[in-house]
């Protein structure tokens, strides 16, 4: 077969659209089993683990916790790996691989420890789905477009979100158990295909060499071919004292590049706007359950309509806020939309609550919830994604001063493990904090806990973060 042959369909398998496309599929489909446990969780304690319904938000606690907690600690390790190898395809189907493993074991679990060994597994996959993934966008998308095409992204995020909880409360409900799971094979097996189908692109057509490795310059003449009887003090120059040279700078520049990157205040403000976006949906989506079972006496089907008002808006107004950003900058819409979200989170944890008795468990008190829910999800997406929008833009410009430190492929990778990193602290604190909080003083002060995380978070990123990206910037590479 000639080495210049190009795999089937090339051109339309590695085309922007369709590389843009897999990604989203396969983040969709992460979120969409993240959330999809959410609704159905009490019932497979309290009916088919036979556990007492008190005990229901503590397990509901460590298990979104452990999620978390396996994702922080996966995701360097992913990048790692991901480094090494020269196509990002194989991660991305070993991630579908573990997450249709862990899929399978909580839906078969008997008993509670399987369950976490299946939430394991699923964390593991996400975590590689998410930097791999995101750093694959950021290498096919220009900066100019970088916020639109993150928001995009985003979009397909929040529709496994909201896809996720709201099916599996209804289905549920309406079908049986066993009916609910179904749906995430379907997931999955549309994401098995849309990865499968995916080639990257350059990839395809390069030239591969004898060995394996692929043709680029050598430090060799294109007619110098070293033999076994060439002396060793010849004039012929060697790879090996290049090869040797880089080995012995590679340890160094990677402590030089996360020392640059974690010295930058833009990068840290980025990273804990990752930390608080995640901490406050994974915290919701924690607590919110048992509060509306307690608060209103609503079941599966109710439950899951609230988690379609909340992420709903989110999916329709992702693609016009990442617009916004490529318009008139990350820091003004940003600022605008935490401080936005401080008094809708507060009206919040107001129905239900002992000291509002006019906003109890009654049509008005349910009215709020509601509305509140619906305007959050409307100004989440002004803070969703920013943390990744904003690490991308870093990276581009750090690249334009130093090529070679930051090189595109492999540093987006680290950036997007730094993201994966932040995102998995949040989704470990976040359930953590709240389900305290929940326990020990109610639904209110959690909700004034995280409207304070708010605030905060509106004052570093005033600070900090970005106005317009510039506009000489290079383009991403492909």
């Amino acid at each position: 077969m000639d080495e210049d042959t190009k795999p089937w369909g090339y051109e339309w398998r590695s085309s922007r659209i369709l590389v843009v496309s897999s990604i989203t599929v396969a983040l969709f489909a992460e979120t969409f089993l993240y959330g999809f446990l959410t609704p159905i969780l009490s019932y497979m304690l309290e009916e088919r683990l036979h556990l007492d319904p008190s005990q229901t938000q503590t397990y509901t606690t460590a298990l979104l916790t452990t999620h978390g907690f396996i994702g922080l600690i996966s995701a360097p390790i992913v990048a790692y790996l991901a480094e090494k190898t020269p196509s990002q395809k194989k991660p991305l189907l070993i991630a579908l691989a573990g997450c249709f493993l862990g899929t399978l074991i909580i839906a078969l679990a008997p008993c509670v420890w399987l369950l976490f060994v299946g939430r394991i597994l699923q964390s593991m996959a996400g975590a590689a789905t998410w930097v791999v993934g995101f750093a694959l966008l950021a290498n096919n998308v220009d900066k100019k477009h970088l916020g639109q095409s993150m928001g995009m992204a985003m979009s397909f995020v929040t529709a496994g979100m909201v896809g996720g909880p709201t099916v599996s409360g209804a289905m549920l409900q309406l079908f049986g158990y066993w009916a609910a799971w179904s749906l995430p094979l379907v997931v999955l097996v549309l994401d098995i295909v849309a990865r499968l189908a995916m080639i990257e692109p350059g990839l395809g057509s390069k030239k591969i060499s004898s060995s394996g490795k692929p043709s680029g310059k050598s430090v060799l003449g294109n007619d110098e071919v070293p033999e076994e009887t060439t002396a060793l003090l010849s004039d012929t120059p060697s790879t090996i004292d290049v090869d040797d040279c880089r080995e012995e700078n590679k340890h160094d520049l990677k402590h030089e590049y996360y020392k640059i990157m974690l010295t930058d205040p833009r990068v840290l403000t980025a990273l804990a706007n990752v930390i608080v976006v995640s901490a406050l949906m994974s915290g919701i989506n924690n607590t919110l359950p048992v509060h509306l079972r307690e608060a209103f006496g609503w079941k599966s089907l109710l439950i899951s309509m609230m988690f379609f008002c909340l992420q709903v808006p989110n999916i329709v107004l992702s693609g016009p806020s990442g617009w916004l950003r490529d318009r008139i900058g990350i820091r003004g819409p940003t600022v605008f939309g935490w401080l936005a979200i401080i008094p809708i989170i507060l009206l919040l944890g107001i129905p239900g609550d002992s000291h509002f008795p006019w906003a109890g468990g009654d049509a008005a008190g349910k009215s709020i919830f509601t509305s509140s829910l619906i305007a959050l999800g409307s100004v989440l997406p002004l803070v969703r994604g920013v943390g990744a929008v904003q690490l991308a833009y870093v990276v581009k410009d750090m690249e334009a001063k130093d090529a070679h430190l930051f090189e595109a492929n492999r540093s987006n990778l680290r950036v997007f493990s730094m993201t994966e990193v932040g995102f998995s602290l949040g989704m470990m604190l976040g359930p953590m904090l709240t389900g305290s909080l929940f326990e020990w003083a109610g639904f209110f002060y959690m909700t004034v806990a995280l409207a304070i995380t708010c605030l905060i978070q509106a004052v570093i990123s005033w600070l900090w973060l970005d106005t317009l990206p510039s506009p000489e910037a290079p383009e991403a590479s492909v």
